[in-house]
């Protein structure tokens, strides 16, 4: 039946309510005989509901896969009682000690047989022979409901040679629309499910591991293991409840792709740099949590053909672009919601509304330019008016740039971290655009330059400055000799003239009564 999104299992279960039970499931230790340890384990079970699911805990905890028997199951008996007295069995065992046990506490339950996508399978491989898993069916408030016990137990390694206990409540009552996705039934009615898969849709389908639904999420776009790019590029979303955290690696790294962060999910763009086959691995995790990622989807992306201008600097980060994350450390209503930035002259504008108590750093990074350290910054000039920046850029050449976002509390005396990036491209090879002039710590945030907004001045010119300062008592702009700025509306303004000098700085007066000047600016002049 459909899948409403509402729940993972098959019927309403409160996992809460089952904490006494389970943790008196888990201390019962029987081995003489099945009947026995039903009869001691259904003490504190009333309801058929909570009888399966103390025989459930109890096999989850108590049995481990024999990964000997597995590779020598000649010698291998799956009969409940050997089940129970050596304490460990392959899934054949675990699923026939379950029905007796059922059985015994008079509940009809099914023993299942069929395909599964469990260890050892190859993402796009083909089903063919015998059944490889067996796990069960129980009936309970008038209709079945599927789990397995073996995949509920833990986790046997990638050599096979090692089995971990580690309890896995998918696995237990799974809503069918779920448990199809690594689960097909020798006979399709034990699907649960109308219609019902064929054996192909299920060869072809994405594997969604059991952490895919328990983070949260919902859908994963698209729906087979295999995608094609198409001219150089492919991509993949998925959706979710609650705001999650992504990351991929293609081939390993996060260089060829641009992945963002949606309210409810994610968007990634893939762009292999090389043809041939490559493998896609999705990890995510929930917003607030210290955890690790998990790995959550795998693909196999087939890449027929390769877009070089979609090769990304090394520095970007991903995710790109602003999203619930950046709004959360306050940088609220971006002017460009979406990661990339497309200029034509070279120069863009950025704006945010901040919230409180923020101070912002940006830096521009790109593979192909020798910035330095100081460079990367001064091509980049803050803006401030009331809580909105607006970050001024003009790029130094054509390419792709990082634009890098770092913030801090102003009350923080610590350093700077890391928020987001965008990237910012350019085609036209014309652009050259010099920095701006640079900055001493006596500029505050609210200055503005109006002009000259190059830092590199044109040599033996006149050359007009406006300046927006307040609380100043005087500015003068020092070249070969002084030249003083005139006040009007808030703006200082005059002329200066370059000739005979290098470097043109622009001092401040703080007060009428100081007889020193501060550097707030400074210019270079062009070699004649």
């Amino acid at each position: 039946y459909p899948w409403d999104k509402s729940s993972l299992k098959s019927m309403t279960v409160d996992l809460q309510q089952f904490e006494k039970l389970d943790a008196y499931a888990l201390k019962v230790n029987v081995k003489n005989s099945v009947e026995e340890l039903v009869k001691v384990l259904l003490k504190q079970a009333r309801t058929d509901l909570e009888k399966v699911r103390a025989i459930w805990m109890w096999i989850c905890h108590h049995i481990e896969y024999d990964v000997v028997g597995y590779h020598n199951k000649s010698q291998l008996s799956s009969k409940p009682i050997d089940v129970l007295q050596t304490g460990k069995s392959i899934c054949e065992g675990y699923a026939g000690l379950f029905e007796q046990m059922c059985s015994i506490a008079g509940i009809q339950c099914m023993k299942l047989s069929g395909y599964s996508k469990g260890y050892g399978y190859k993402m796009g491989q083909t089903f063919t022979g015998d059944s490889d898993h067996a796990w069960n069916a129980v009936y309970l408030d008038g209709r079945w409901h599927l789990l397995d016990s073996t995949w509920g137990s833990g986790a046997v390694d990638d050599s096979f040679t090692k089995f971990t206990f580690r309890y896995n409540e998918f696995y237990f009552l799974t809503h069918p629309a779920l448990f199809i996705n690594n689960h097909f039934p020798d006979n399709s009615n034990w699907q649960l499910l109308k219609p019902t898969l064929t054996l192909k849709d299920f060869e072809n389908n994405m594997l969604h591991n059991s952490n895919f639904y328990m983070l949260g999420l919902l859908t994963a776009h698209p729906e087979t293991a295999v995608i094609q790019t198409v001219n150089g590029k492919a991509s993949v979303s998925v959706d979710c409840r609650s705001a999650t955290l992504f990351t991929f690696k293609l081939k390993g790294t996060d260089e060829h792709g641009l992945m963002t962060l949606k309210k409810h999910g994610m968007k990634l763009d893939i762009y292999p740099q090389k043809t041939g086959s490559h493998k896609l691995q999705i990890f995510a995790k929930p917003s607030k949590a210290s955890e690790v990622y998990t790995c959550v989807l795998e693909y196999v992306v087939e890449c027929k053909s390769v877009d070089k201008a979609m090769r990304f600097p090394k520095d970007l980060h991903q995710p790109v672009g602003p999203s619930w994350f950046t709004e959360r450390q306050g940088f609220l209503r971006p002017s460009h919601p979406d990661p990339v930035i497309h200029t034509n002259d070279g120069r863009c504008s950025v704006t945010f509304t901040l919230g409180k108590d923020i101070s912002v750093l940006a830096s521009l990074h790109s593979d192909n330019s020798s910035l330095t350290e100081d460079m990367r910054r001064r091509h980049i000039m803050q803006i401030h008016h009331g809580n909105q920046i607006e970050l001024k850029i003009h790029l130094p050449h054509a390419g792709n740039f990082v634009l890098k976002i770092y913030a801090k509390k102003k009350s923080d005396p610590g350093n700077y971290d890391y928020i987001f990036n965008y990237l910012i491209t350019c085609l036209n090879t014309e652009v050259k655009w010099p920095a701006f002039p640079q900055s001493y710590s006596k500029w505050a945030e609210d200055y503005e330059i109006l002009e000259p907004l190059s830092g590199l001045l044109p040599a033996n010119r006149n050359v007009q400055f406006k300046l927006k300062m307040h609380g100043i008592a005087k500015v003068l702009v020092q070249a070969e000799s002084p030249y003083p700025l005139t006040q009007s509306r808030g703006y200082w303004e005059g002329t200066c003239n370059t000739s005979g000098c290098r470097e043109v700085f622009v001092m401040v007066h703080e007060n009428a009564n100081h007889s020193f000047y501060s550097h707030v600016l400074k210019y270079e002049v062009e070699t004649e």
